[in-house]
């Protein structure tokens, strides 16, 4: 299947796929995220930022996370690379800990791998971790960025944000309950 890339912005392309009998699928790929999953077992408690998500012009609770390239091309060189994306993937998460949570993150693994469908590419890597530590120094926000990091949530009550629409990242909220329920600590 060949590929033609067929309009490109910074963070989103269009791409016409060939198929073998003369069709054309269309995709929209962005470069993959991260999320991350951390949580204090002993409290039974999960760290939730709350971030102004301008798009929907209100506070939102999410996990922290951003983006693993800041734009197509460096993800289109990371691809031709022939590189595990997962390593890029978590390498990004333990940025992503220190600069939007405020933590430091010793030991990390993926939990899930959230694909969003077929018309449009754009992948979540889910990490997991039990073992980290507050920064001295805090969050080290971008310009513009209005992060609360110190959020820690009881299961019980991640659970229903989730499932009252308080996590307005829907997907996530998903993945996050699916966690909630799978865990044995």
């Amino acid at each position: 299947m060949s590929e033609e890339i067929f309009a490109k912005g910074k963070l989103f392309e269009l791409v016409h796929l060939k198929q073998e009998d003369g069709r054309v699928f269309e995709v929209a790929r962005r470069a993959p995220g991260v999320r991350l999953i951390i949580h204090d077992k002993l409290a039974g408690k999960i760290l939730l930022t709350k971030e102004f998500r301008h798009e929907l012009g209100v506070w939102d609770y999410r996990l922290p996370g951003g983006k693993v390239f800041d734009s197509l091309d460096e993800f289109e060189t990371f691809r031709n690379s022939g590189n595990d994306i997962v390593d890029a993937a978590k390498a990004q998460a333990i940025n992503e800990g220190q600069q939007e949570a405020g933590v430091d993150i010793t030991e990390l693994s993926l939990y899930k791998k959230s694909v969003l469908g077929a018309t449009v590419e754009w992948d979540l890597y889910v990490f997991e971790t039990s073992d980290w530590q507050l920064r001295v120094e805090g969050q080290e926000l971008e310009v513009g960025e209005k992060i609360e990091a110190d959020n820690w949530i009881s299961y019980d009550r991640a659970k229903a944000m989730a499932l009252d629409g308080s996590m307005k990242e829907e997907r996530i909220a998903l993945i996050l309950l699916q966690w909630l329920d799978q865990r044995n600590d």
